[in-house]
């Protein structure tokens, strides 16, 4: 089944976007290359003047995520288990490679190659413009109370802290620690609504950052693709994000604020289907798993929000899921 193969595999994810975690957005001086691959150049980054601010410095970040390169050993712990991790990022004619390895149990590798992306904004909100760092810290100043913290240290190197506290109860608070040298993210906690650690992501030992000086290549703009039902209430900031479909049966939206992401699956079930989940509140490892079932004129559904988020979060998304009655009488027709 679709949605059990995908709740399964989710559970890799959270790692994934830790080690990509300040990469949601690209820097702001593009160019164009011989192959109209529209791109950023590296070597025109504002990493000269040492910031002063909050701001300053998660734009720092978003620019390092982009144009370093390096090897890292990490560790990644929640109340499920410690994971240690062997990190690569390397970037080879503008395009990003990026490689996670679980070090504990039975060898994962995880690889990724891809473009810059264009993560953040889809063609629809996207206004044509490319996302650069001081529109991504502009978005989530509205979203969380950022402070800087000086004179951090994490894995022997030098290192400033950024704590986002979410103004409304539909998030969680998030620390990032900052290497002063590079600009490269050291540590991240995510913190429930009482305090409490989730989970937390540290690099243990970073090995030859090496700023690359090259064009890094962007994704051109994509477009969420129609579903027959819509998300009519999702916390405020959250922005649908560009993705690949890889099971035909399953309908899939993400959204992400900028720190937080959430998925929405919608998937039809038929009456003798015995392998549909129960409804209610799971917890998977560090992520939240809201169900419900859903009947239409055209069916029955399961309406499944997963992400690490509050469980009345998630629970809200999917009870305030509409359905088009005419697009799936169409849909059905089709079928």
């Amino acid at each position: 089944m679709g949605m059990l193969r995908v709740i399964v595999s989710w559970r890799a994810k959270p790692v994934w976007v830790l080690v990509v975690a300040v990469g949601l957005f690209s820097p702001q001086v593009y160019t164009e290359d011989s192959e109209s691959h529209v791109g950023y150049e590296c070597a025109g980054t504002p990493q000269a003047d040492m910031p002063d601010n909050a701001i300053q410095w998660l734009e720092r970040g978003l620019w390092a995520s982009h144009c370093y390169a390096f090897q890292a050993r990490a560790v990644a712990i929640d109340a499920v288990d410690v994971r240690t991790l062997a990190l690569s990022h390397r970037i080879q004619d503008g395009i990003r490679q990026q490689v996670v390895q679980y070090l504990d149990g039975p060898s994962v590798s995880i690889e990724r190659r891809s473009p810059v992306g264009r993560l953040a904004w889809t063609e629809e909100n996207s206004n044509g413009e490319l996302p650069s760092p001081a529109k991504w810290a502009a978005h989530l100043d509205q979203l969380y109370t950022i402070e800087l913290e000086e004179n951090a240290r994490v894995a022997g190197r030098d290192a400033v802290k950024l704590d986002f506290e979410p103004l409304d109860e539909w998030r969680f608070a998030h620390e990032w620690w900052i290497d002063r040298d590079t600009g490269l993210l050291l540590k991240q906690v995510l913190n429930d609504r009482q305090g409490r650690v989730i989970e937390t992501f540290q690099i243990t030992q970073l090995q030859s950052p090496e700023r690359y000086t090259g064009s890094v290549r962007v994704d051109a703009p994509q477009v969420a693709l129609n579903t027959p039902w819509h998300t009519t209430w999702l916390p405020e900031g959250f922005v649908a994000q560009p993705i690949t479909f890889s099971e035909g049966d399953v309908h899939q939206r993400v959204y992400s604020d900028g720190l937080a992401t959430v998925s929405v699956f919608v998937e039809p079930l038929s009456s003798e289907d015995t392998n549909d989940l129960q409804e209610g509140v799971q917890q998977l490892g560090v992520s939240a798993v809201a169900i419900q079932h859903y009947t239409t004129d055209e069916g029955r559904w399961q309406l499944v929000a997963i992400g690490e988020l509050p469980v009345a979060t998630l629970q809200r998304i999917v009870s305030l899921i509409t359905f088009d009655e005419e697009s799936l009488q169409r849909e059905h027709s089709r079928n």
